[in-house]
């Protein structure tokens, strides 16, 4: 969907709708290998991206937009001291992922929110107001 899809699960033909515009994903990085999973839902007036994060706060999400590519990233470091007979032995947690989309042209990019709550970081990405308001248009032939 968001990331390639493996052609040893589903046939090549879904590559070009999952990975085209809105859906293709445009880079990622990971420490040990996994990202996040990440649902993209489309209503009249917006789009929803919902990415399942848990164990990552509010505070280590970064979100960016350049050149209408939004860029959800975060680097979440923790480390654990435990004192045992002469020694100090340290335990270091490091975890980080960068997801990157192409937006529409039809992301009004100033009006985007986002909220974290049980582990799921969600955007919501409203339509601009144009692409909202066009209705069918009938022409007369003369």
């Amino acid at each position: 969907m968001l990331a390639r899809i493996n052609r040893n699960y589903v046939p090549a033909y879904w590559d070009d709708f999952f990975n085209d515009g809105f859906f293709r994903q445009l880079n990622s990085t990971t420490n040990k290998g996994s990202n996040p999973a990440v649902n993209v839902s489309e209503e009249e007036k917006s789009f929803t991206i919902e990415v399942a994060a848990p164990g990552v706060n509010r505070n280590d999400f970064k979100l960016e937009i350049e050149d209408d590519v939004l860029t959800i990233s975060t680097e979440h470091k923790e480390s654990k001291e435990e004192e045992k007979q002469n020694y100090l032995r340290r335990e270091f947690n490091y975890k980080a992922f960068k997801r990157s989309f192409q937006l529409p042209e039809t992301v009004d990019q100033e009006q985007i929110k986002a909220t974290h709550e049980a582990g799921i970081l969600m955007l919501v990405l409203p339509k601009k107001e144009e692409v909202v308001q066009k209705a069918p248009k009938q022409i007369e032939i003369k």
